[in-house]
């Protein structure tokens, strides 16, 4: 079953919310070339907040999303986000319904 977060980082500043894009574009080299079970990795920027990110990411299944935790580019990003930061705030979903590409298996 796809297993899915929204994650809402609130950076410090403009100069603190440019250099977290950067890192977070990094990241996402990474999941791009070495996370087949990562569906869907998106990073916005709230219409009324600047400073804010929220990704929305959606995982082949709770085990893919445990992939991904386990890799280098993505303990890199956990290690070094914190620096950019005032809060953050993570919602993990299980999906009831939905569409998706057809590309994505369904478990």
């Amino acid at each position: 079953m796809p297993y899915g977060l929204v994650v809402r980082f609130t950076a410090r500043d403009a100069a603190a919310a440019a250099a977290f894009d950067q890192l977070a574009t990094e990241t996402l080299q990474g999941i791009q070339a070495e996370e087949p079970g990562t569906l869907v990795y998106v990073n916005h920027i709230p219409v009324d907040a600047p400073n804010a990110r929220v990704f929305y990411e959606l995982y082949e299944d709770r085990d893919a999303f445990l992939q991904h935790e386990e890799q280098p580019h993505t303990k890199r990003f956990l290690a070094e986000r914190e620096q950019y930061l005032i809060s953050t705030e993570v919602t993990f979903l299980n999906e009831v319904a939905g569409k998706r590409p057809a590309s994505a298996r369904e478990s």
